[in-house]
């Protein structure tokens, strides 16, 4: 058998040139060889030059495969500071006393239903906090007055007749709500009487008797609701509360500073209390009280009826 001499390989560079090398014969030959039976050189792997720019970017199979990756592609919009309106609960935490009240106000205003929603949802006012407002307003109304010159003077009370305009209002509205039957306890009811009195004391005495009207209405209306509660407070447990509360010698150093004005009312307690007669009373009772005691004493003696003269006869 024939052995197949292997030809050297073809290169490209040899077809572009037109013509082959002359094939030289194989100093050596080997029986049962196949081409591939030859040993590969590293040149062989490596592609000529011709190859390397005949080839197409686009057959490569690595540019093909490759993708961006997803981050690259599209960009991320950055989250930088906004603006934004703050919080309810830190809006209410900048907001004073003041702004507050007028924010409350004008939703109940607004919304009814929302109001007596507040209405029955807020604590009952206290005595000492109605005194408190009160005592806010005359504080407003005795720094409205001007400096120098006369603080009777019609001038003064054209400064300042807004502010004692808005405390007389005040004190009309807080007393009804320490009145009976909204009130059922009589010192509440009298506390508050006796601070919002004090107030009035303290108004202004002006040269007009016109400007002097309102401290005059606040007088008797304060006047009359003493007398409601003295007549209330005389229905329960006797009108214990009126005898030990010495509120007869405070009413009376009142109707003293008031010049008379509250008259009505100290009335009204001499009625319930009759403490013109009330030592009288107490030594009638202190003398009952007395025999009694001796009675007992004689009848767990003994000696009982001993003085007493014997009668003879039917009875």
């Amino acid at each position: 058998m024939n052995s197949i001499l292997a030809s050297p390989p073809v290169f490209p560079h040899q077809l572009h040139n037109g013509h082959l090398s002359p094939t030289r014969p194989s100093t050596m030959s080997f029986p049962h060889s196949s081409p591939t039976s030859r040993k590969r050189k590293a040149e062989d792997d490596e592609p000529s030059p011709d190859d390397r720019m005949s080839a197409s970017p686009s057959n490569s199979p690595g540019v093909a495969s490759r993708s961006l990756p997803i981050s690259r592609q599209m960009k991320r919009p950055r989250s930088g500071p906004a603006g934004r309106p703050l919080a309810l609960a830190r809006l209410l935490e900048t907001l004073d006393v003041d702004s507050l009240r007028g924010v409350l106000r004008s939703i109940c205003e607004r919304h009814p239903d929302i109001g007596s929603e507040v209405v029955n949802t807020a604590p009952r006012p206290s005595v000492s906090s109605a005194l408190s407002v009160l005592n806010n307003y005359e504080t407003t109304l005795q720094a409205s007055f001007p400096f120098g010159g006369n603080p009777t003077s019609e001038y003064a009370y054209n400064r300042v007749k807004q502010a004692l305009l808005a405390l007389l209002d005040a004190l009309n509205d807080f007393t009804p709500h320490f009145l009976p039957p909204n009130e059922s306890q009589a010192t509440q009811s009298l506390g508050f009487l006796d601070g919002a009195t004090n107030i009035i004391h303290r108004l202004p005495n002006w040269d007009t008797f016109q400007n002097n009207l309102h401290k005059q209405n606040a007088y008797d209306e304060i006047s009359k609701a003493w007398a409601l509660v003295i007549r209330e407070a005389a229905k329960r447990a006797g009108g214990i509360q009126l005898q030990y509360g010495g509120w007869d010698h405070k009413l009376a150093k009142h109707n003293q500073l008031a010049h008379g004005k509250l008259q009505e009312a100290v009335d009204e307690m001499r009625t319930n209390l009759d403490w013109m007669g009330g030592q009288t009373q107490t030594q009638q009772f202190g003398g009952r009280s007395n025999d009694v005691n001796s009675v007992r004493q004689e009848l767990l003696s003994g000696t009982y009826g001993a003085n007493l003269p014997v009668r003879v006869g039917p009875w």
